[in-house]
């Protein structure tokens, strides 16, 4: 019984184990694809046009901007409704991807 108990637990921890490599790995190549599209993306619309690309990051900095400080103002009473909405959604999804690019693409041998 002993033998079998302590084979399971093993099996168990290689089994996480590999896992956990495996998913490690995907996440690091999602990361790096991600901000090499990000940076494909830059250069692309700057050789296009150079002043549409800077409105369109002012656009985004207003946004994130907005989001942000509707995200950590005192609440208001009610839902958030309308452009509020739409911009703490955009700040959230902003702040996600950040986060997955500062935790894993700066792990990989990309940059």
């Amino acid at each position: 019984m002993g033998v079998r108990r302590a084979a399971k637990g093993v099996d168990d921890f290689l089994t996480e184990t590999v896992g956990e490599a495996i998913a490690e790995v995907i996440l690091n190549l999602l990361a790096c694809a991600l901000l090499g599209c990000l940076a494909l993306i830059a250069y692309l619309s700057w050789s296009y046009n150079p002043r549409l690309t800077l409105a369109g990051v002012g656009l985004l900095s207003l946004t994130l901007a907005h989001g942000g400080w509707k995200s950590f103002r005192a609440p208001v009473k009610g839902r958030r409704r309308g452009l509020a909405a739409l911009t703490v959604a955009i700040f959230t999804l902003a702040a996600m991807t950040s986060l997955f690019l500062l935790l894993y693409a700066t792990g990989c041998d990309c940059l």
